[in-house]
């Protein structure tokens, strides 16, 4: 018989519902086959064994055994060792005799009763369920994907045959255990069996200790309040949607009304509402999906009326609007799985203290106008007037954290900026200056430039039409490339109407301002609103940047003293509006004390310098001061009577430098280069500009000084070519200032100029290596660095986010660092390419000292809490990737968060109440984590307001700090601040970080502004990510100097 090549024959065996078989056979076979099989699923046969014979013997053996116990589904075929199946239906009448797995491939059937089949006995063991599986095969490097099937026990299948078929071995394959989880010795590493780098699974360092000790105890008030909860009391989590979609004022008088109509729903409990897609309820509804239809009247707005109070203004009409609303149950959970002692502690889950936060914004959220976390109201002191259409409101920040202590809630006070509520026109007359003439001159057009100014301060404002009564508001999308004049639109039946013809029709009013260009409010379609019949809605948030002027104005009004404060956030917690007042706390079992945690604190001895600095700095010397021999004056504007102050001021500079130790040239390399204002609108003209100086000066200058009229936009202009295209490093000034000529201002500029140039204010008396002797050596330096990620205003969707990287390239002083930057995706805040700015940075520290730091201590600015899992994964891996590239390069690294936007205070307790904490404050426990390592660090002299503590939290740690030790260090860094006279609030590398990463936003600014900025239409509409814009080299003069100070 000839061997036929093809022959196959395939089964599969379904869960519960019998067997689903294909079949490659011939003949006679298959029906026999199809036959049994039938017989077999109509239960005529109690089992089925089938002995697969084939005429190639290529080919090798499987055998499958089908019997009544085969309902449900084989495990792995990856493995010849099973589990039983505990949840079988149908248990086996008897227990079989020990199985027997194929170990070799042996023919189906003995030739003689003396051959015996090669088997290994099977460990496995069971009351229900066997399945064996077999089935190898030459063609196949993989066991192919076929159900498991039990082997048969029973000897009598197998019969004497003539003659047996030469079959290849079966590869059987190990079963592939698991790796136990296991916690490394180190404390941040937690690892499989393998103990591979790779299978590693970071985690936060814990705290190495029960907190510092040094320093001299201070007693201390912190602004978070206690939060009792009932750990068994449920919470029931239900999802709301409401058609139409409305704002959260609306969704809340929704489900008011919902409350006072239909209470047995809610089985008479009172739950809390986040105003969008989250209800909280301490008891179960009565369904699990419940649905209303609402019937409410909304407020509208018909007649032009003045912004006085967000809450106060009130509408003339009201207009019935009917919503569907639908509650579904999505999960119910209570705060027993929080476990508080030792190392098993378990913090309370997200859902859970999500759902405490929302109950306890209800009151303040119905009371006050709600913005992120904050919550603003007229009643805590009214509003303010900023200019330039915005007012300043006073309000209050609430959130709930898990500290030391428990539960607590964090309360402080804010202050925010928002539009004022008036027309459109008024708006844009106030914030730009322009149109104030339009009263006067109806038919005043807008030029192609103020076209541009208008477009980008109206884009994303929300208005309201006040030609008729609705409900509706409208977010801006732009303006209409048309004057009003000339605006067409189609009707419903397709038929064009000029927009002028149509307000006249159908509301009889007459558009005054025909000139000016339309709102446009649709992001597709031509949608169209006159500017003049249009007002810009309350508790809108300013968007954008706000101006000198009105932050100093904001600043103003939350710069109150410590007690002042306090005093505000006291009357918070026991006011109306405060989280403890309303019904909800009652209705879930809620306890908030309206009392200041108190706590012991400690003050750190501050470090002894080898050149001590007095307050005024009109006694101090640099410790390092350099040497400016070869620089120029550039005066850019000016009248004729600032520009005369210029001898005097250069006078005045030099002498200055030279009490500080620093020396600066008594002589320009030539006359002063007196330019135009208009200079900064021309990059080509300022390029040429400066190299015409630096031609002068023969390719040869050091410092350029620039002493403006006013400030300027195109100030980013001139730092970006003088520092790429140039190669020299510029300080600017203004003209308001020199004239002053105050001996404060001529000392600050000398200290930049000095940090600028590679000198430094100050050192440590003893160095780094001697304050933690334990881990730090003189003869083995370490690297600080620091990074920050900065990004555009929140409605730019176009520009790139810049990433700035800074490292120290001296030891053991540890003050000069330079600098790598890179543009990167839009609102990425993890650092793309930070394995090439760090390796460039290790490649800079290797040519300073011909040697490689044994430790990296990294501090990251502005990450938020929820980002740190992503951050420790993805840039801890990048730092080790730049350090794999030395070869057998291993240093130990510590990885630091350091956050300064947060609202933790800290006040004095005792007569001294008024007055801030001292510089050198740390708090380590009861408002810290409860585990993880981290700590508040008031660095820095409080002078104005109430000082805000730095909080730094150690996300890994390989040196294995302890906190006396790694707060000691933070702490002396601040003294070492290149262009200060004191310590400063945060560690200087995440300082110097920030300020490169604002130097890399400079920029590009001005080239996205050129191209259309967050402006352009395209912009809004784009599909995908938007290109990222890179950044200009930095020259080779100027990239190792800190330019950016």
């Amino acid at each position: 018989m000839n061997p036929d090549p093809n022959p196959n024959l395939y089964f599969r065996v379904g869960s519960g519902s019998g067997l689903r078989v294909r079949v490659k056979c011939r003949g006679l076979h298959t029906l026999l086959l199809l036959l049994l099989l039938l017989l077999r699923l109509l239960r005529l046969l109690p089992s089925l064994s089938l002995f697969c014979f084939t005429s190639n013997p290529s080919l090798t053996l499987s055998v499958y055994y089908f019997s009544s116990s085969m309902e449900e589904k084989a495990q792995s075929h990856h493995t010849t060792r099973h589990t039983l199946n505990s949840k079988s239906r149908t248990p086996l009448l008897r227990k079989p005799p020990p199985l027997y797995h194929v170990h070799t491939n042996p023919p189906p059937f003995p030739s003689s009763p003396q051959q015996n089949l090669s088997l290994v006995p099977s460990n496995l063991h069971s009351s229900y369920y066997y399945y064996y599986y077999c089935f190898y095969s030459q063609f196949h490097n993989t066991l192919p994907s076929l159900p498991l099937l039990p082997l048969p026990t029973d000897q009598r299948f197998f019969h004497p045959m003539t003659k047996a078929l030469p079959l290849t071995p079966v590869v059987e394959r190990k079963h592939q255990q698991q790796p136990k989880t296991q916690v490394s010795e180190h404390r941040n590493i937690k690892v499989g069996s393998t103990g591979t780098a790779t299978e590693a699974a970071l985690v936060v360092a814990k705290r190495p200790d029960s907190g510092g000790h040094e320093g001299s105890v201070i007693y201390l008030l912190a602004n978070h309040f206690l939060v009792k909860f009932d750990p068994s009391q449920k919470i029931y989590h239900y999802n709301v949607d409401i058609s139409p979609n409305p704002s959260k004022e609306i969704a809340r008088m929704i489900k008011q009304k919902l409350l006072e109509t239909e209470p047995r729903s809610f089985s008479g409990a009172v739950p809390a509402f986040d105003g969008r897609k989250n209800i909280y309820s301490p008891m179960e509804f009565q369904e699990d999906r419940l649905e209303f239809f609402v019937n409410l009247p909304i407020p509208s707005c018909n007649t032009l009326m003045k912004c006085c109070d967000l809450r106060e203004k009130l509408p003339q009409k009201k207009v019935d609007k009917l919503f569907r609303v639908n509650m579904r149950l999505v999960s119910k959970f209570d705060g027993k799985e929080q476990r508080k002692e030792g190392e098993n502690w378990a913090p309370l889950p997200q859902e859970y203290i999500h759902a405490l936060d929302v109950i306890l914004r209800e009151n303040p959220m119905e009371k006050c106008t709600s913005i992120g976390r904050s919550f603003y109201s007229t009643s805590m002191g009214g509003s303010k007037e900023i200019g330039g259409g915005a007012v300043g409101l006073r309000g209050f920040f609430q959130s709930l954290r898990q500290t030391q202590q428990g539960l607590a809630l964090n309360m402080d006070l804010s202050i925010a900026a928002f539009h004022e509520s008036i027309g459109v026109i008024a708006y844009l007359q106030k914030k730009l200056g322009l149109l104030k003439d339009l009263s006067r001159n109806k038919g005043r057009e807008l030029s192609l430039e103020e076209r541009r100014e208008v477009e980008k301060e109206i884009k994303n404002i929300r208005v309201f039409v006040c030609h008729r009564e609705t409900v509706q508001r409208y977010r801006v999308y732009g303006l209409t490339d048309e004057i009003t004049e000339r605006l067409w639109f189609p009707d419903r039946d397709g038929k064009q109407i000029r927009l002028v013809s149509y307000f006249k029709d159908h509301y009889g009013y007459e558009i005054q301002f025909k000139n000016l260009p339309c709102l446009q409010i649709s992001r597709t379609r031509p949608c169209y609103l006159p500017m003049e019949l249009c007002m810009i809605c309350e508790g809108q948030k300013f968007l954008g940047k706000l101006s000198d002027d009105q932050a100093a104005k904001i600043m103003k009004m939350g710069c109150q003293k410590p007690n002042e404060r306090k005093a505000i956030i006291d009357n918070v917690m026991a006011g109306p509006v405060g989280p403890s007042s309303g019904t909800q706390t009652r209705e879930f079992n809620l306890e908030v004390s309206r009392e200041m945690t108190l706590l012991k604190g400690r003050i750190l001895q501050p470090p002894k310098l080898k050149h001590d600095r007095s307050r005024n700095l009109l006694e101090s010397r640099a410790f390092k001061g350099t040497r400016v021999e070869r620089w120029a004056l550039m005066s850019i504007g000016g009248s004729p009577d600032q520009k005369s102050t210029i001898p005097k001021f250069i006078n005045e500079l030099t002498q200055k430098c030279e009490h500080l130790g620093v020396f600066l040239s008594k002589y320009t390399l030539s006359s002063t280069f007196f330019e135009p204002s208009h200079i900064l609108n021309n990059t080509t003209l300022l390029e040429s500009k400066l190299k015409d100086i630096q031609r002068a000066a023969s390719n040869n200058l050091q410092l350029i000084i620039c002493v403006m009229e006013r400030k300027h936009k195109g100030y980013g202009d001139l730092k970006r070519i003088a520092e790429t295209r140039i190669g020299v490093v510029t300080q600017c000034c203004l003209y308001t200032n020199i004239t002053k000529l105050s001996s404060q201002f001529v000392s600050n500029l000398a200290l930049k100029i000095n940090a600028k140039i590679g000198g430094a204010m100050t050192e440590l008396y003893n160095s780094i290596p001697s304050h933690i002797p334990r881990l730090i050596r003189v003869d083995e330096p370490v690297i600080f660095m620091g990074a920050d990620v900065t990004h555009p205003h929140p409605f730019d969707d176009c520009s790139p986010s810049v990433a700035a990287v800074v490292g120290s390239i001296n030891w053991p002083e540890a003050n000069r660092h330079v600098s790598r930057m890179r543009s990167q995706t839009h609102r990425q805040e993890i650092i793309q390419d930070l394995d090439l700015m760090v390796k460039e940075l290790l490649d800079d520290f290797y040519k300073a000292l011909n040697k490689l730091p044994n430790r990296i201590i990294f501090f990251r600015d502005g990450v938020s809490e929820t980002q740190f899992k992503k951050v420790l994964q993805e840039e801890l891996q990048s730092i080790k990737a730049a350090c794999s590239k030395f070869q057998g390069y291993y240093p130990t690294i510590t990885f630091s968060v350091v956050q300064k936007r947060h609202h933790t205070r800290l006040f004095r307790c005792g007569p001294d109440h008024d007055q801030n904490i001292p510089p050198g404050t740390v708090v380590d426990t009861v408002v810290t984590h409860p585990k993880e390592f981290d700590f508040y660090l008031c660095s820095h002299v409080g002078v104005k307001g109430t000082s805000r503590p730095t909080h730094y939290h150690i996300l890994w740690d390989e040196s294995e700090f302890t906190s006396d030790e790694l707060q000691r260090l933070v702490y002396n860094l601040c003294y070492t601040f290149v262009r200060c006279k004191k310590p400063v609030s945060i560690v200087p590398p995440a300082y110097y970080a920030h300020l490169a990463a604002y130097r890399g936003r400079l920029y590009i600014e001005r080239s996205s502004e050129a191209n259309g900025g967050s402006m352009n239409p395209s912009c809004v509409s784009r599909v995908g990510p938007p290109k990222t814009i890179p950044l200009p080299k930095l020259s080779d003069n100027v990239k190792n100097l800190m330019f950016y100070c």
